[in-house]
């Protein structure tokens, strides 16, 4: 009875199951890891696993040293890349003797929806004590600049060499760019005037603005679904939000030679997003094959003054989720050397 049940356990799990050799050759695979790799048992078969893998973020050798040790192996968060999907799993290797061969049970666990919800929670959380405390600095900064900038103008009357206003003038140029930085870092704080506009629009001018600077060495590609409709948004603030993205995207693409850009729409059904569900939304993706996002960066990439690019400010993200968020849509970011995908949702029926 057991020998019957066991095939039909395997072949029922939700865990992907793959048994590995000395090699990391596969010998093994149920129906869920063949969903998984993308391939049939039969592809799968005598081939190395690590040859299916475009990226991972786990040390394979690792997986190997199993064998030799006798000791198992557990990851709760792995990133896999396989057939150019992004994959989260949970994972587990152990060794396991089997027809007197001693193998690697390979245990894989999708939680990219979890994480993707944890993400966003995360994400939110952050948005809004990253704004409490800017509005703290703000008043903090932006009091004593006013007094700074006044004392400036006062002291200008009162010179009596015309050609000292050199160093007033400085003062109250100084004084002027701290408080347009504060003001950047501030962003919009309340949705702009909102009528019904096609997203294609925004995004072509979007793409016309980064040409112009960006040179020959990086090229701009569309991939839009004509298919979607109009919905109501502030087209400018949402130019802005994109551009912020794009422009990042481009200005790291030049510090490495060059690249490509790719702007995709589709319609998204029966999207969550910060725990509301859309029947249908707009989804907007930024691709490039740029170096990618440096992983210690990742999780608070939309934090003010968090940049992974040299001499970059860090708020052009920070002010993009703010845009976003005031149309009641989210952000998504994966991203792995070669392959950086940023993710706007826009709601357009609830």
């Amino acid at each position: 009875m057991t020998d019957e049940f066991s095939p039909l356990i395997l072949d029922n799990l939700v865990t992907a199951v793959v048994l590995l050799d000395e090699t990391l050759t596969i010998r093994y695979v149920n129906p869920a890891a063949e969903q998984l790799l993308s391939f049939s048992k039969r592809r799968l078969d005598n081939t190395r696993f690590p040859d299916l893998l475009q990226h991972t973020s786990l040390d394979l050798s690792l997986v190997q040293a199993t064998l030799q040790s006798g000791q198992g192996l557990a990851d709760s968060e792995v990133t896999f890349v396989i057939d150019s999907r992004h994959h989260t799993l949970e994972l587990s290797a152990s060794p396991l003797s089997w027809q007197r061969e001693l193998l690697i049970l390979l245990e894989l666990k999708p939680i990219d929806q979890q994480r993707r919800i944890s993400q966003e929670l995360s994400q939110h959380a952050q948005q809004q004590a990253a704004k409490e405390l800017v509005r703290g600095l703000a008043h903090e900064i932006k009091n004593p600049l006013g007094g700074l900038r006044g004392a400036a103008q006062l002291l200008e009357k009162t010179l009596p060499d015309p050609s000292y206003t050199e160093y007033t003038q400085m003062i109250i140029e100084q004084a002027d760019r701290l408080r347009n930085l504060v003001d950047r870092l501030l962003g919009p704080q309340r949705p702009g005037v909102r009528h019904e506009d096609n997203i294609h629009v925004v995004l072509e001018k979007v793409r016309q603005l980064v040409s112009v600077d960006c040179g020959d060495n990086i090229s701009l590609h569309r991939d839009y679904d004509p298919s979607l409709p109009p919905f109501d948004m502030d087209p400018e603030q949402l130019e802005q939000a994109i551009l912020n993205i794009v422009s990042n995207a481009a200005q790291v693409l030049q510090q490495h030679g060059g690249g490509n850009i790719t702007l995709k729409t589709r319609t998204a059904h029966q999207t969550l997003i910060h725990g509301r569900r859309y029947r249908v939304a707009a989804k907007i993706d930024i691709i490039d094959d740029g170096p990618g996002i440096p992983s210690d960066i990742q999780d608070t990439l939309f934090y003010p003054m968090v940049t992974g690019r040299e001499g970059g400010t860090g708020l052009g993200l920070s002010i993009a989720q703010n845009l976003i968020d005031q149309h009641h849509g989210k952000i998504e970011v994966v991203s792995w050397p070669g392959h950086t995908k940023f993710t706007l949702y826009l709601p357009i029926k609830s």
